[in-house]
């Protein structure tokens, strides 16, 4: 799906489905719009269902103020138009309340986006708007005001969040991207102390590995279109879990063993499809296309570990939680996790850009999942299903451990009972595929 090619109307319900979807507004709230070419308005409208808007919903605001649609704009429509009027150069807004945002919005604080690399360049500085009344032009002036001082992310006083951009998708992924070091940071601060990143090694997110020499294929395996369609398919299930978030996560699969497939840098992993994964070819790339930035440490791992499938990588909150604050990955919760993950070390932030054989060579003996500091979770399997329930698994456990936090002490399954666990395991890949080894 090319999303720029899309009706302002199919934008918005797209977006709002996302938005709703992964449980950043309710819905009775949020709204979002773009602004056309011609100086129209396209506009959520007020008082329908966000989880079930159709095109047809969307309501056209004409140039000349004259209103067409079925329903009313939404509420908010004021300061849309205010926002518009400040910032000539913005031609979408959006407009939510994700829980995690609205709880840094109540006491006063601004989510810190140095906890990853690629945050601080999607969201940019984060404004901030005193509160006034929802729908009213004090409130409107107020936002417009933030956003004319050069922030397209602004946080509302007890209210949410408004986010812009030069389209849609951008507005909305500068949402989701804070959303996410929101959710994080909440889950982080259960842990412990957390680590943020200096302007240097911020930096090194511009280290170009991906620019490999390029290469015309004669032919396409019916493998790799096998692998083309198994990573497609597993990017979106990880966005649809909020394992992965539109400008985060990386994929990919092995062909043979020369050839794998990864999924491009700069593209917006909830609309991507097959052709846009890029093959790679004995240190070659496609022609015409760019692969992740971690490329070059995708192809250590294959190297060195030829019975390695998939590689995933994913900022999933509750892990990522772990990796900001440096606190042991406990994987002993339950059987499924103690076997599937074993144990998870945490590498530092920078070798996956200047050191990436630092990285395979930490996938040894029982390691198949890791921490980057300051950055992912990523995960190895036989399969693109054993990968990726590797990262399910984790993320729930994760999860699982910061949510307990408040209950009591951990009491993690014993050392026999682990070792009980590795026989079982053993006996199960003699007799059995790699993903029967435990059914739960």
């Amino acid at each position: 799906m090319k999303f720029h090619l899309l009706h302002p109307r199919d934008q918005l319900v797209t977006i709002m489905n996302r938005i709703y979807h992964n449980r950043m507004t309710t819905l009775s709230g949020g709204n979002l719009s773009v602004l056309d070419e011609d100086g129209s308005l396209w506009i959520t409208p007020a008082g329908v269902d966000k989880g079930r808007l159709r095109p047809e919903d969307i309501i056209h605001v004409r140039p000349d103020g004259a209103i067409v649609g079925p329903h009313r704009p939404s509420s908010e429509y004021p300061f849309h138009r205010a926002i518009y009027a400040r910032r000539p150069d913005l031609r979408a807004v959006v407009h939510a309340h994700p829980p995690a945002l609205v709880s840094f919005s109540i006491v006063r604080r601004v989510p810190d986006t140095s906890i990853i690399p690629q945050a601080q360049r999607v969201c940019g500085p984060v404004g901030y708007a005193p509160y006034a009344l929802p729908g009213s032009e004090e409130l409107g002036a107020a936002i417009a005001a933030t956003f004319a001082r050069g922030f397209n992310v602004v946080l509302l006083e007890n209210h949410g969040i408004a986010t812009g951009g030069p389209d849609l998708l951008t507005a909305f992924q500068r949402l989701e991207t804070l959303d996410f070091c929101a959710r994080t940071l909440l889950s982080a601060q259960r842990l412990g102390p957390v680590k943020t990143l200096t302007e240097e090694q911020l930096a090194l997110l511009d280290t170009r590995c991906n620019y490999l020499p390029e290469f015309v294929p004669l032919r396409h395996s019916s493998r790799e279109r096998e692998m083309r369609q198994q990573v497609v398919e597993t990017v979106h299930r990880a966005c649809e879990r909020y394992l992965m978030i539109s400008t985060e996560g990386v994929v990919s699969a092995r062909v043979d063993e020369q050839d794998f497939v990864i999924t491009p840098t700069g593209m917006d992993r909830g609309s991507l499809e097959i052709e846009d994964l890029v093959l790679i070819s004995d240190g070659r790339r496609e022609s015409g296309k760019l692969p992740s930035r971690s490329v070059c440490m995708h192809m250590a791992i294959y190297r060195t570990h030829p019975a390695v499938n998939c590689i995933i990588t994913a900022q999933s909150p509750h892990a990522t939680a772990y990796a900001i604050t440096g606190v042991r990955f406990d994987t002993r919760v339950i059987p499924e996790s103690a076997l599937l993950l074993r144990d998870v070390p945490i590498v530092p932030y920078g070798v996956q850009f200047l050191e990436p054989q630092r990285v395979a060579d930490a996938i040894a003996g029982d390691t198949v999942v890791l921490l980057i500091q300051n950055d992912a979770i990523l995960t190895v399997g036989n399969t693109v299903l054993e990968a990726f329930d590797r990262l399910e698994v984790a993320e729930f456990s994760a999860r699982a451990l910061i949510e307990a936090q408040g209950l009591g002490e951990f009491t993690p399954i014993g050392e026999q009972e682990v070792d009980e666990l590795k026989a079982f395991l053993a006996q199960g890949k003699k007799q059995r595929s790699p993903m029967k080894g435990y059914d739960g």
